[in-house]
């Protein structure tokens, strides 16, 4: 089952993602992999994608340590075994 690791950014506004690697059941998309994390964390998804389901500028998603080629549709596949990692860009000066 795939594994999803956040930044500690996101494990600020969101706790629960700090245990540890979340772990889904099922192959599916990057876009489906995001509903379900929302599902998990009511939320999380206003963080990471805009009102169009497009991933925010700011945002970047890995899979088996490659960034995800559909940004705007988020149809890559995550395999079954898969390692996701989720990061937003930290910005200040």
């Amino acid at each position: 089952m795939p594994r999803i690791r956040t930044t500690p950014h996101l494990n600020r506004y969101f706790p629960a993602l700090s245990a540890g690697p979340v772990e889904v059941q099922a192959r599916l998309s990057v876009a489906d992999l995001i509903r379900e994390l929302d599902r998990r964390f009511p939320g999380l998804a206003a963080y990471l994608v805009d009102d169009r389901g497009a991933l925010r500028q700011h945002v970047v998603v890995f899979v088996d340590n490659r960034p995800i080629d559909d940004r705007v549709g988020l149809s890559d596949e995550v395999d079954e075994s898969a390692d996701v990692f989720i990061a937003q860009a930290l910005s200040g000066g």
